[in-house]
């Protein structure tokens, strides 16, 4: 995701995308970009290429693809270890966003999505013709066993089309919401599928398979925010979504009567509910369905573009935040403890000019 805020200078651009399991990130600025690992923080790598506007890492190889700011529509595949450029396509329009895992890689561009196969990186199809797609929003599954892609077939309604990469044909559509697509995630999987739209106050999770509701989180009531990303931990267990607001949202999928004694939930909380869903609104009685997060994570500040994950870093979950103020945020996270996650680290991404605006957390 490019973090750059509206009006900024396009000098200061800043790109972050975490990998398949959010064990690693890379950052693209104009001074070329970087990879870091969590196992130790330490940084792997750092090539120099003037203004990196885009910069994606397969899974934790050594290949990344990357798309300058000089060079909107040419995409470069490269091999950071030993230096070398594997190839290199061009294309009609910008390049918005770009997708990978071990089968193919999506390039998306506004109004089409090249899908090239991994082993020779030629283009296998073209989706063309979508809806206009201006932020080149799409999502890959990652699991070896499926190839999935995901993208927007509406530019006015929150319609997901999911098209099958390897038999290249279309593979259903999931009408998510009512508004416009904001954000999607497919889980590590491939089975399930998260979306928020442009009003960002409900996230969904659809069965990819036959677009089954599973779950439906509510992250706000009255307060519209912008989603700026939506993550699956590597057990499918959370979905973190990172917004314009101060506040991550962890949320658990579990079952709902998980952890409530059967004699509750068969007396007066079954007996509340179905008297309360009797007599509301339908609007009303689908609120009380919804569930609320589990946890939360708070940043130092507020509208602000950021892009969210969930890894294991020495064999505990953490919550991760790459934000445009220049910084990595790390979270605590505890799987049977609800409540507020703690900062337990920040780091500085090298190469970015700290923000003005940004408030210092306590530590």
């Amino acid at each position: 995701m490019n973090l750059l805020q509206d009006g900024e200078d396009p000098n200061n651009s800043i790109y972050v995308s975490f990998n398949r399991d959010s064990s690693s990130l890379a950052v693209g600025t104009k001074t070329g970009y970087k990879i870091y690992s969590f196992n130790s923080t330490e940084r792997l790598d750092k090539i120099h290429e003037d203004n990196i506007a885009i910069v994606e890492r397969l899974n934790s190889s050594s290949l990344v693809a990357f798309v300058s700011h000089s060079s909107p529509r040419k995409l470069r595949v490269y091999h950071f270890k030993k230096n070398l450029e594997i190839c290199s396509h061009s294309y009609s329009n910008s390049i918005l966003a770009v997708k990978m895992n071990r089968k193919r890689l999506i390039v998306c561009l506004e109004g089409s999505i090249y899908i090239h196969t991994m082993e020779d990186l030629r283009i296998s199809h073209t989706i063309r013709e979508i809806p206009p797609n201006p932020t080149g929003l799409c999502a890959l599954s990652s699991n070896d066993d499926s190839c999935l892609i995901a993208y927007p077939c509406s530019d006015k309604t929150g319609e997901v089309a999911v098209f099958d990469c390897i038999a290249l044909q279309n593979k259903n559509v999931i009408t998510a919401h009512d508004n416009a697509l904001a954000a999607i995630a497919f889980d590590p999987a491939g089975i399930k599928i998260a979306t928020a739209s442009e009003k960002g106050t409900v996230i969904r999770v659809y069965n990819v398979l036959d677009s089954t509701l599973l779950y439906e989180f509510r992250r706000g009531y009255a307060r519209c925010v912008t989603i700026y990303s939506l993550a699956f931990s590597y057990n499918s267990l959370f979905l973190c979504a990172s917004s314009d607001t101060e506040t991550v949202h962890i949320f658990k999928l579990e079952d709902r009567n998980q952890g409530r004694s059967n004699e509750e939930s068969q007396s007066w909380f079954g007996y509340i509910t179905r008297a309360v869903s009797n007599v509301l609104p339908a609007n009303m009685t689908e609120v009380l369905n919804q569930w609320r997060s589990f946890a939360i994570a708070r940043l130092p500040f507020s509208r602000r573009k950021n892009v969210c994950g969930i890894a294991m870093i020495n064999r505990s979950p953490r919550v991760l935040v790459a934000s445009g103020d220049g910084y990595l945020y790390i979270y605590d996270l505890n799987e049977n403890d609800p409540g507020e996650c703690n900062l337990i680290k920040q780091h500085k991404l090298d190469g970015i000019e700290e923000s003005e605006n940004r408030r210092p957390l306590g530590m």
